[in-house]
């Protein structure tokens, strides 16, 4: 696993967990906010498989 899909994986739930928090506190920005960062990990989870797929 190359250090962008860690970072990727990290970023997922860090937003998931921003989420649920926004979804507690009824508070739509902070909701938002996970959503965008769930959204950049999965992006950077991509890169990271690309990457593999590239270097063998």
């Amino acid at each position: 696993m190359n250090k962008d899909k860690m970072n990727g994986l990290v970023d997922s739930v860090k937003g998931k967990a921003k989420e649920e928090w926004g979804k507690l506190t009824d508070d739509r920005s902070t909701e938002t906010e996970g959503k965008v960062d769930q959204a950049k990990g999965e992006v950077k989870e991509d890169v990271g498989i690309v990457k593999d797929k590239l270097s063998r």
